[in-house]
Order: structure tokens, then C-alpha cells, then sequence
């Protein structure tokens, strides 16, 4: 496949379409993801404080378990495209099989970790005594639908590297829409409280993987693809994905240690930075997007062989992305008047909030880079140089941000340094895709 030159106008808008085409739907299934979760929590706030506040501490110990292997979409993304690129869609799809194959075995050795250890895990999270037995029975019950939700990212995965965005985005809206009708039908129909809102979700996603797996299936049987499980075809999934898995734990150990600090200054800053975090993760969706395209674009440009076609790309994402960033830090200027009173009426929390809200908009444009080349050299396969990159944007930020309570300057310096960590990502990120390394060609890395 050959691409018209990015310096004409047929040429940008031809990538302009591609990636419209394949983010607005991307970001329309990532933003009904998190709506799992506000769905339960409306429901089982209704049962009490307690029911809750176990539900809290149980969905971030099941959303860190899930979001670790997010790589299991990444990686799958990037290998599916390749081979899609090279013209052998029996192989892409032979491929993402080895993919959901590896979630399976992945989500069963979670689920075995989980089960004995829940009791330790709550204790660990200093669930109060009123909380802990909801947040056991939650955590228990829900830890069945694991094996389900990562054969959604590796099935997801497949899909993206096959350049479909919209089957996802149909899933996830089907699936929330019926995790809603479950919960409330087992929670007040049958009268199981917060274990109904469990096995409700637990369905739900279940139903999601079918869904995913019928779709897979038939397109292995069209294309005459093998369904088996490989071992080689396993180890090279597993082996492509575990360079992601250190960038995603770096990225993680991140976000711990920024909010750690938040806590060290004091309750109303924690409070305010844990404000910014959620309107961070929402505008994260909406550039995750633009590089969910680029996974797909760059992966089947590679395997084509059309390394101009992956420049163009590459090139007009970042253009995208420096624009939905402008875009989003514009907007959270104009909507701070109506965002923050949402979420806080404490003038202590507004006042460590809006300085540090100023930050998060300059920088979107930053984070709009960031996003971008990191799906383009995640199309690309390059984890390896993506994991090494995160360790050392890592060691960097880790002392800047534990020295902000000594210095001083608040959340609004810790948010400085949430800046410094991008930047650094963006310079590491930059020099890699100007050197031209990332570009290897053929139907595999």
C-alpha cells in the first residue's frame, strides 16, 4: 500500500479521514469503559456508605489488576496490523488468537492469585470493619470476570489491528448497557445487594467476551485460521508484550508516587489533586484516541512495506495531536467556572485546584505529542525502546516530585513536575522517531 505524499492536500486529507474513521469510534468505547464502574457505584451507593466504600476499594484493586496487562490490546494491535499490511489476514487473525489464548491463561493465574490472597489484599487498602466485608464479597465475585476482560483487550486488539474501530465501540455500549440492567435487577429485584452488583458486571462482561469471540471466530473460519492454541504463537505474544508491561508499570509507579506526595501536603491538596487525576483520565481518552489510530495506521503501513506512508502518518498525527491539545487546554480554561463546583464546594480545594488546573491545560498540548508517538512506536512494535524510555522518565520525575513537600509550591509544583514528566517523555519519544529506528518493514518486527 502507498500513501500520497503529507505535503499535498490529497495526501492530508486522505490521512485525516483514515484517522477520524478510527479514533472517534476508539474514544467513544474508551469513555464507555470507566462507565462500568459509575454505573455500580450509583447503584451501590444507594445501599449505604459501607456498600460503597468496599466497592471502592475493591474496583481499584481490580482495575490496577486489569489495567497492567493493557499491553495484551497493545502489542495485539501492532501485530495483527503488521500482518494486515503485508496482505496475510489469515495470519492477523491466526495471530490475535495467540493473543486471547495468552488473556485466558493470564486472567486464570490472576483469578488463582486473587481468591486466597482477597482478604489480605482489603486489609492492605485499610478497609474500615464496616467496609472490608463488602469490599471482600465484591472483590471475590468479581475477580471471575478478569479472564473476560482481558480477552476483551486482546479481542479489542484484533479488531483495531484490522482497522475496526466501531465493533468495539457497539461492545462497549451493549455491555453497559446491560451491566445496568443486571445490577439493578440482582441488587433490588432479587434483593443480593452489593453481591448482585458483582455478578451483574461479572455477566456483563462475560457476554462482552462472547461477543468479541464470535466475531473473532468467524473471521478465523473465513480466512482459514487455525483456532488452536500454540505454545510458540503464546511465548511471542507474551515476549512482544512484557516491554509494554514494564512501560505500563513505570507509568503506574507514576501515578503513585504523584499521588502519594499529594497526601504528604496535606488533605486538601490530595483532595484537589485527586480532582485533576479524573479530569486527566477523561482528557487521556480523547488523545488516546488519535494514538489508538496510529497503532492501527503505522502497523499496517510497516507491513506493507511503506515507510513514506508511516512517515506521512506519523507526521500528521503529532499535527493532530498538538491540536486536540491546544483544543482540550482551552477548554479546561473556559470550563473551570463549571468543572470545579461539580466535584468540590471547600474553598481549601478550590484554592489548590485552580492554579494547578492552569498547569494541566498548558500542557495538553505536550501530552498531545506524547499520546501520538506513543501509538505510532507502539504500531510500530518498538516496546522495548517504549519500556527503557518510561524507566528513565521515571528516575527522573521520582526525585523531582519527593522533593516538592521539602521545596515547597504545593500541588500546583507537583503538577509541575507531572509536566517535566511529559516533557521528558516527549523528548525521548521525539528523538526516537526522528532517528527513523522505529521503521522496520515486513509482516513481523
Amino acid at each position: 500500500m502507498t500513501s500520497a505524499p503529507a505535503t499535498t492536500k490529497a495526501g492530508r486529507r486522505r490521512h485525516d479521514r483514515e484517522i477520524v474513521a478510527l479514533a472517534l469510534p476508539a474514544f467513544g468505547a474508551l469513555v464507555a469503559e470507566p462507565l462500568f464502574l459509575m454505573a455500580d457505584s450509583a447503584i451501590v451507593g444507594h445501599l449505604g456508605t459501607p456498600q460503597l466504600a468496599g466497592l471502592g476499594i475493591a474496583s481499584a484493586l481490580l482495575t490496577t489488576a486489569v489495567s497492567i496487562f493493557v499491553f495484551l490490546a497493545y502489542a495485539t494491535t501492532a501485530a495483527v496490523s503488521r500482518r494486515v499490511g503485508a496482505g496475510d489476514l489469515a495470519a492477523a487473525i491466526r495471530q490475535g488468537m495467540d493473543g486471547i489464548w495468552l488473556a485466558l491463561l493470564l486472567g486464570a493465574i490472576v483469578i488463582a492469585a486473587v481468591l486466597p490472597t482477597a482478604p489480605g489484599l482489603v486489609e492492605l487498602f485499610g478497609a474500615s470493619d464496616t467496609a472490608a466485608p463488602h469490599a471482600l464479597t465484591y472483590l471475590r465475585i468479581s475477580s471471575l470476570g478478569i479472564p473476560a476482560m482481558l480477552v476483551v483487550l486482546a479481542a479489542t486488539g484484533v479488531l483495531r489491528g484490522l482497522q475496526d474501530t466501531k465493533t468495539p465501540l457497539y461492545v462497549a455500549i451493549g455491555g453497559f448497557v446491560a451491566n445496568g440492567i443486571l445490577n439493578v435487577l440482582l441488587v433490588y429485584g432479587f434483593g443480593l445487594g452489593i453481591a448482585g452488583s458483582a455478578w451483574g458486571t461479572v455477566a456483563a462482561q462475560w457476554a462482552m467476551a462472547a461477543v468479541y469471540l464470535v466475531v473473532v471466530v468467524r473471521g478465523a473460519r473465513r480466512h482459514g485460521a487455525s483456532l488452536r492454541p500454540d505454545a510458540a504463537g503464546i511465548r511471542a505474544s507474551a515476549q512482544a508484550g512484557a516491554p509494554l508491561l514494564v512501560r505500563t508499570l513505570s507509568l503506574r509507579a507514576v501515578l503513585m508516587i504523584a499521588t502519594a506526595v499529594a497526601a504528604r501536603l496535606g488533605d486538601a491538596d490530595v483532595a484537589a489533586h485527586q480532582i485533576i487525576l479524573t479530569l486527566w483520565s477523561l482528557l487521556a481518552f480523547a488523545l488516546d484516541a488519535i494514538a489508538i489510530a496510529g497503532q492501527s495506521i503505522i502497523g499496517r503501513c510497516l507491513g506493507a512495506g511503506d515507510e513514506e506512508g508511516a512517515r506521512a502518518a506519523c507526521r500528521r498525527m503529532v499535527e493532530w495531536g498538538i491540536a486536540a491539545g491546544v483544543v482540550l487546554g482551552v477548554l479546561v480554561v473556559l470550563s473551570r467556572p463549571l468543572f470545579v463546583p461539580l466535584f468540590t464546594g471547600d474553598q481549601l480545594v478550590r484554592d489548590a485546584l485552580l492554579p494547578a488546573l492552569l498547569v494541566v491545560a498548558v500542557s495538553q498540548p505536550i501530552s498531545g505529542v506524547v499520546f501520538v508517538l506513543d501509538g505510532v512506536l507502539m504500531g510500530a512494535g518498538d516496546g522495548p525502546y517504549l519500556a527503557w524510555a518510561m524507566l528513565a522518565t521515571l528516575a527522573v520525575f521520582a526525585p523531582v516530585a519527593l522533593l516538592v513537600p521539602t521545596l515547597g509550591g504545593g500541588l500546583t509544583a507537583l503538577w509541575w513536575a507531572m509536566v517535566l514528566m511529559m516533557a521528558v517523555r516527549m523528548v525521548t519519544l521525539w528523538w526516537r522517531t526522528r532517528s527513523g529506528r522505529w521503521i522496520v518493514t515486513g509482516a513481523s518486527r
